[in-house]
Order: structure tokens, then sequence, then C-alpha cells
């Protein structure tokens, strides 16, 4: 085991490959987390406006900045929300969040979702003629929002990039643009390898980041950390089973930011563990015919009526994520 290996992006930058999610963390957990990771090691922390928390990880930078690291060598990366897609809306939002980090950079900014919502006070506006629904914006594009990340000073964003995005959605913006996204965040483990995208970034130079490495709650499946092929890697090679599937992402070239507020985990999760080609085959084994992916918003609630991923739940709804090409 070592600790985590960096990488180099297309733009020079270097991000280490395994970094702290804040996702899903809970009120008051995450400033602890934050500042036990840094103080053990990370460099790479995965932020979003939407996660309603980054004004506790400002907290959190305010105690490690400068006394355990300079601001220079952490990497930031934080996502503009779905109401904020609007040309000139982007950087205002980009401000709000360099104002709770209490930063005047970051690393890298990401159009969070392919889909753009009505935008108002509330991040999941109430559809009035969709019960149930968020009311999406299907004027404002990809390619609009994609122009304003590119027109962000670059005092106030290192590079950007994008989350949740198709291969379709990627094409669109760069025919329209010209310009490559740095990274593409996505969910990936095992059950959702998403070969197809991973071959398309290599092509272009897209780095991808991993969100999800260890699947997660949202459907009742067994999880992947007591698959019985990640429980028998991970004996034998001394390493925990979330450490197996970190590094089964870091192993295809990703970076990979499990979420943890356990300091025990956070820093175990830390240790890169390397698969050989048989472990990592083993583990891949896993997803054959059982393709499976957690993050479908068409079944959140509220529901967002937009067809993202071509998912078979994703079938009924009625729009799909507007291009601008």
């Amino acid at each position: 085991m070592s600790f985590a290996k960096t990488i180099t992006l297309s733009t020079g930058a270097s991000i280490r490959q395994i970094g702290l999610g804040t996702w899903l963390s809970q009120p008051k957990e995450v400033e602890n987390a934050v500042e036990i990771a840094v103080r053990h090691g990370y460099r790479h922390l995965d932020l979003a406006a939407i996660y309603q928390n980054q004004d506790e990880v400002g907290a959190a930078l305010k105690k490690v900045i400068p006394s355990v690291v300079k601001r220079e060598d952490l990497f930031l990366t934080s996502k503009v929300w779905n109401t904020s897609h609007k040309s000139e809306l982007v950087e205002k939002e980009l401000d709000k969040t360099l104002s709770q980090l209490g930063v005047d950079y970051l690393d890298l900014y990401l159009i969070h979702w392919p889909v753009s919502f009505k935008h108002g006070d509330d991040y999941f506006p109430a559809d009035p003629k969709n019960p149930g629904c968020v009311e999406l914006d299907t004027v404002t594009s990809l390619v609009d929002t994609w122009k304003a990340m590119i027109a962000l000073p670059k005092s106030k964003v290192r590079a950007i990039g994008v989350s949740n995005f198709t291969i379709e959605h990627i094409e669109a913006i760069i025919k329209a643009t010209g310009v490559v996204p740095t990274v593409n965040q996505i969910e990936s483990h095992p059950l959702l390898p998403q070969d197809d995208l991973v071959a398309f970034a290599k092509e272009k130079g897209i780095h991808l980041t991993a969100y999800s490495p260890l699947g997660n709650n949202l459907k009742d499946k067994p999880k992947l950390t007591e698959h019985p092929k990640v429980i028998e890697v991970a004996k034998k090679l001394d390493a925990t089973p979330a450490q197996v599937l970190v590094a089964w992402g870091t192993r295809r070239g990703f970076s990979v930011i499990p979420k943890s507020v356990q300091e025990n985990r956070i820093k175990s999760n830390f240790q890169q563990v390397e698969l050989s080609q048989e472990d990592f085959e083993v583990i891949s084994a896993i997803g054959k015919n059982n393709h499976t992916r957690f993050n479908i918003p068409f079944g959140y609630t509220p529901k967002w009526d937009v067809n993202i991923f071509d998912e078979p739940e994703e079938k009924p709804a009625t729009t799909r994520p507007v291009l601008g090409i």
C-alpha cells in the first residue's frame, strides 16, 4: 500500500488519484471529515453547491490553510447547480462558492448535470404543470452553459469540466465551441464500468473522476463491499473491501472520490492498493450481466422528467437534455 498517486490533467495540472467526496455527508460531519482528511495527506477535495455544506468545508479549510497545507497544494473541485445554467448566472454561483470556501480560486469547476432547472431560490423548483416534478428550463442549452464556463476568469477557475455527461452531451459542446472538458465526473464501479465512455474520454484526453466507487444504497442491492469476490481479493491483499473497489477505479486511470466521515475509513481509503491484472479481472467480472446505475434523477423525489442516460427506467421521461446544436 502507498499514499495516493498523482496524475496529470490535459491542462498540465496535477491531481491526486484518491480524493475525498462530500456528497450525502450530514451537517457538522463535513467540517471534521475535511480537516481529518487534509491532516492525513488528502489534497484532492470534491465539493458542490447542491451538497449545501460548502460553508462547513470553508470552516475546515481555515483550520488547515496555511498551518497544515498551502492553498496551491490542494486541488478543489466544485460544481455549478442546475438552477444557475443561464449564462449570466454561472459566474455569480461560482463567486458564491468561492465565498463559502474562503478561497480565491477553484482548481476545477464542473457543470454538475446536463440538465437545466428554472432559476429561483429553490434548488428543486416545483413544476406547477407537472406535479411531483422539478420545473425544467428547456431553453438554456448545454452549449449555452458551456460557453459561460469557458468565459470564466482564469483567476477564479484553473480548469473546467462536466459531470454526469454522456458521449452525446460532450460531443455537442465540443462541436459548438472546440473546447474539450478537462474532466468528466461520472458514477463508476464494477457494476457500471462505462467502457464506451472510458474509451471516448481517453481518445479526447478527458480525465474521468469516479464517484460512488463503492456503489451506494439507492437501490435494494447487496453492497459491493459485501460481495464475496471483493472480500476474497481484499483478504488476499490484506486490504479492506473499500480499498479494493477504489483500486479497481485507479487501475482504470480514474481519480476516485470515496466519501466517508469516519476517521479510520478516511485514513484507510487513502492508502492506495495495487490490483494485479488477475485481481482486476475478478472484480470487473462482478458487473457481467449485472449492469446497475444507482444515480438516476428520473427516480428522485421530486422527479426530474428527463432521460439523461437512456437507462430502461428513464424511458417514460418526456424530455431529454437540451444540447443546443
